[in-house]
């Protein structure tokens, strides 16, 4: 019996060694690119990074690895916008202290306007206007709108008080009205003390203003403040009569009355 013999098959190709190789390379290549990938430099991320330092001067004294476009010219752009920010801030200072400074001479130019309207209406021997730090004061006696121990507006005192009207009506100003007695006692049924008297005498005259000449309500203020605030002894008829008035106070804006309600003298 013969032997079948085996004929040896001849593997085709590369080796099978090579191709284990030829797999490290290939991991090998890979692994390098990866890296260098990774070690590139976002060039535009970069210089916005460096142009932040560079304006905050830091690299004035190491230079950048970046060439940076006009330099000098950014530097000068930053010092001119600084320049142009503290002159406004300087002129703004300037604004605000000049419109201090002219609040007062408005409210002297208001005095004066006020003078020239009562006297250009005749009315400046019954109305007297003075500038106190509250504003403008305007001072009406008490015969010239009241009878005695009343607080209704007399006929003779409307016309007066439609001129004072018209004179509010250009200012924009808060109005506060308040009335004043003499030290003398009253005690009536409608009137138990000057409390309630100079109290009704100031209501009375807004609400003539309010109603009557239709001014803003919201404008307005009362108060009376009875024998408390004289501007004369009581000691004479005069004084007695200089005593019993109303006062329309044309208030500064920039005053405050809850920290220095002082009367007007």
């Amino acid at each position: 019996m013969k032997l079948r013999r085996t004929t040896r098959r001849e593997d085709k190709g590369a080796p099978k060694w090579m191709v284990t190789f030829s797999d490290m390379m290939t991991l090998i290549l890979v692994f390098f690119i990866l890296l260098f990938s990774m070690s590139q430099i976002d060039r535009v991320k970069f210089e916005a990074v460096a142009e932040s330092f560079n304006n905050r001067a830091l690299f004035d004294f190491y230079p950048s690895i970046v060439e940076f476009e006009n330099p000098s010219s950014n530097k000068e752009n930053e010092n001119q916008e600084i320049k142009k920010d503290g002159a406004a801030s300087e002129e703004s200072g300037k604004e605000e202290n000049k419109d201090t400074n002219e609040e007062p001479n408005s409210l002297n130019d208001l005095v004066k306007e006020v003078e020239t309207f009562l006297k250009e209406n005749q009315l400046n021997k019954v109305i007297s206007a003075n500038r106190t730090d509250r504003g403008v004061v305007l001072t009406l006696q008490e015969q010239v709108l009241f009878e005695s121990a009343r607080a209704d507006i007399i006929d003779d005192g409307k016309p007066f008080l439609e001129k004072v009207s018209k004179l509010l009506t250009n200012i924009p100003n808060h109005v506060k009205v308040e009335g004043h007695t003499d030290d003398r006692p009253i005690s009536t049924f409608r009137y138990p003390s000057n409390w309630e008297l100079s109290t009704a005498r100031a209501s009375s005259v807004i609400r003539y203003l309010t109603r009557v000449e239709q001014l803003d309500t919201n404008r307005f203020s009362a108060v009376g403040y009875g024998a408390t605030r004289p501007v004369a002894p009581n000691n004479s008829p005069d004084n007695w009569e200089k005593n019993r008035r109303v006062e329309i106070v044309i208030l500064d804006p920039n005053y405050d009355e809850s920290q220095n309600d002082t009367p007007a003298q």
